[in-house]
């Protein structure tokens, strides 16, 4: 069996460093620690994120993280969520698609909400307030085969998942267990490594891109190969960083 460069876990934290196959596991492992209240660090191919499964859960995170007051959760989500609860113009959808699904490129894809979807009524207020901005939630989508299990199992139960990277704010993506924070270690309830993740070389998160105005919030992982999408695809020129 497989494993992975071994760290002292923090005493309330279970570790889960598995046979890599055993993917669905491993995920509904996570889920249920979630749909409890607890905390989980998880692994997407744009670095580790820390989850909370309720309101404290998240506050729990937030202030670890000592984040700005004006920082939002982001939803893990995929394409089934998408659908569900952003409200995009049939260009957004298509740029969607064309970056997640044809290209299979990662996304942090901005969109307005459906106030009324049944996930986002049933969801906490507090919880909604801290992950939405001006009526739009930002979605991480297409982040690898984890990602793709847990959201799987998000969103057959009607539960959204929010959190934010591991790591302690403004300290860079962490894209290995080993090199998160003992203080983001320590509030964790379980904790799947998997190794070093894919897009690690470029050192950044997913990019946060608002597919209905084409405002590049954030310059992460995959951009170069999103900007070229755009172009080729749709005519439209991307911002460059700097």
């Amino acid at each position: 069996m497989p494993r992975c460069c071994a760290w002292r876990a923090p005493p309330r934290a279970i570790r889960a460093v598995a046979d890599f196959f055993d993917i669905a596991g491993d995920a509904a492992r996570a889920f249920a620690v979630l749909r409890s209240g607890g905390i989980v660090i998880v692994p997407n191919d744009i670095g580790y994120s820390i989850l909370g499964g309720s309101p404290a859960a998240l506050a729990t995170i937030f202030r670890t993280k000592g984040r700005q007051a004006s920082k939002r959760n982001a939803m893990v989500a995929n394409a089934d969520w998408h659908r569900a609860v952003h409200q995009c113009s049939p260009r957004g959808r298509e740029i969607v698609e064309a970056i997640t699904g044809e290209y299979g490129l990662p996304l942090g894809c901005i969109a307005p909400y459906r106030a009324d979807a049944p996930a986002i009524l049933a969801c906490p207020d507090e919880t909604l307030r801290d992950s939405s901005v001006g009526g739009t939630l930002v979605m991480l989508l297409n982040a690898g085969r984890f990602h793709a299990a847990l959201t799987a199992l998000s969103f057959e139960a009607g539960v959204l998942l929010f959190g934010s990277s591991a790591n302690l704010s403004l300290s860079g993506t962490k894209f290995c267990v080993e090199d998160i924070q003992p203080e983001i270690l320590a509030i964790a309830d379980l904790v799947i490594d998997r190794g070093l993740q894919r897009y690690h070389p470029y050192g950044a998160s997913s990019t946060l891109l608002d597919v209905e105005t084409l405002q590049v919030v954030r310059y992460g992982s995959c951009f170069p190969d999103i900007a070229y999408v755009l172009k080729r695809h749709f005519g439209i020129t991307l911002p460059q960083p700097g």
